[in-house]
């Protein structure tokens, strides 16, 4: 098996695990710890501390421990929010909320470092595009990873659903849900039913826990170890930089337009996200159907995500991400509308599986096709840009859940609207950079040019060529030189 697909596939089968914990929990903290908000104060503690630690500890702990370290210890922060909940109370749910909070984002931005690193590796051995390698590497990822929300679900659901009883919900109440709903409504809040019995909850717990470790396990026992800078020289890796410059290296990325241009996107993600697992199952699904049901609401929504991550990571070198991000724009624009519309009602069941599925075909591009684009934009900076990343889909979650229970669905689905529409704006004026950027045919070396000479010496023969740009790969016999020359007339000779 090729060694970067293997080390894909360890990492993605190694968030499988984690995640299908984590995520189980976490669409379970509002019912299990309820009192006095617990469960939701949790939520909000994880995601406050996720921004902190986006803006700090990504580039500092991959830089310290490389890729494969951080991810592992990551994971065990992971771990530690499994095992506050055993006990679940203040002094111990909030402080390994704020330990996961705090392994969130160097675990999701060394991940997507090695994805973009093996998938450039790879590129440059095989002679094909970088950008679609990395494409395909994260499909595979997010068709994996993904699935986590089935499993999840599932598991909860069958140890759950021993002492879950259906209730009936009156057409009063039915009129209260939907886009415009009574935000008094208790329906919304009922089951009609007991809540699980203790040895349930530690069942369910010891489950997660154990897949938790199982994670972890995966990663350090199979996963390679691989550098943050694959180019660096000797040289350049005795020139450490000072902790400062480490320190600030994500707002430092800030300083990139492309990078400001890109913050309503990736804050939609956390929007769109935040939308379907707060407001969708609460405000349409539990309070229409009952909370049984949004376990199998939710499995629909991460198995159609799940295929189309792949399905869509691999035909984007055909399509190219434009027309897939437009694909996924018409997709949630005509949900939302149609959100803002539908009255639901118990006689109308399937309709209630077609709009989270239609949300994970969105859902797949965004996460996709975004990761792919952050790795290809900023292939220097990819710490500092995947640690932006996750910083701005965490405030992105935070704002979602902050007017969750102040503002009614139909408010909370135009500012979705809104935000959907400036982030393609803005989106489009990157890409309109980068192709007004993108190297042309000139007539004459500039300061913003960089013409190279390839000179083959093959015996006494010689021949030159002059390119825009150095060639992936070149097959030489004996020897190249490679000669770079800039519009101030300096030039660099480095023998390859």
């Amino acid at each position: 098996m090729e060694r970067n697909l293997k080390n894909v596939l360890v990492i993605s089968f190694g968030f499988l695990l984690l995640f299908t914990a984590y995520g189980g929990l976490q669409s379970l903290q509002s019912s299990l710890h309820s009192e006095e908000g617990l469960g939701v104060a949790s939520l909000s503690v994880i995601y406050a501390a996720l921004i902190f630690s986006s803006m700090f500890l990504p580039p500092i702990l991959i830089k310290k421990l490389g890729c494969k370290w951080t991810i592992a210890g990551s994971m065990c922060c992971y771990i530690a929010f499994s095992l506050g909940n055993f006990y679940a109370s203040w002094y111990t749910l909030i402080p390994t909320s704020v330990i996961l909070g705090l392994g969130g984002a160097p675990l999701w931005s060394a991940k997507c470092t090695y994805l973009t690193i093996a998938g450039n590796s790879y590129a440059e051995k095989a002679g094909k595009n970088g950008k679609d390698i990395i494409n395909q590497y994260f499909g595979v990822f997010f068709l994996v990873f993904q699935s986590s929300g089935v499993w999840g679900n599932l598991i909860s659901s069958l140890i759950f659903g021993q002492s879950s009883n259906k209730v009936e919900i009156s057409e009063e109440d039915l009129a209260c849900c939907g886009a415009y709903d009574c935000m008094t409504n208790d329906a919304t809040n009922t089951t009609g039913s007991a809540g699980p019995s203790k040895s349930l909850i530690y069942t369910l717990l010891g489950i997660y826990t154990a897949s938790g470790v199982l994670a972890v396990l995966l990663i350090v026992i199979f996963l390679d170890q691989i550098k943050s800078d694959q180019a660096e020289t000797e040289r350049e890796i005795t020139k450490t930089p000072s902790f400062w410059s480490t320190f600030l290296a994500t707002f430092q990325q800030l300083k990139d337009k492309r990078q400001c241009l890109l913050i309503p996107l990736t804050m939609y993600s956390g929007f769109e996200q935040g939308f379907l697992a707060g407001d969708y199952t609460k405000t349409y699904v539990t309070c229409a159907l009952g909370i049984h049901y949004v376990g199998f609401v939710m499995i629909c929504f991460a198995a159609t995500n799940s295929l189309c991550s792949l399905l869509f990571g691999k035909i984007s070198q055909f399509t190219g991400r434009k027309l897939l991000f437009a694909i996924a724009t018409v997709t949630n624009i005509a949900s939302i509308i149609a959100l803002l519309l539908w009255k639901p009602h118990p006689n109308q069941l399937v309709v209630f599986f077609i709009f989270p599925a239609l949300w994970g075909i969105s859902d797949a591009i965004w996460q996709t096709q975004t990761n792919g684009l952050y790795g290809v934009l900023f292939e220097k900076h990819k710490e500092a840009a995947f640690a932006n990343y996750r910083l701005w889909e965490s405030v992105g979650f935070v704002i979602a859940f902050g007017y969750s229970t102040f503002l009614q669905v139909y408010i909370k689905l135009y500012i979705l609207l809104a935000v959907l529409v400036v982030s393609m704006v803005m989106y489009g004026v990157v890409e309109y950079t980068e192709a007004k950027s993108s190297p042309g045919t000139p007539t004459t070396p500039t300061a913003e040019k960089v013409w190279i000479v390839v000179a083959l010496l093959r015996g006494r023969e010689c021949f030159c060529e002059i390119t825009e740009q150095c060639p992936n790969a070149l097959k030489r016999e004996q020897h190249t030189d490679i000669m770079i020359f800039t519009g101030n007339d300096t030039m660099i000779i480095s023998s390859a």
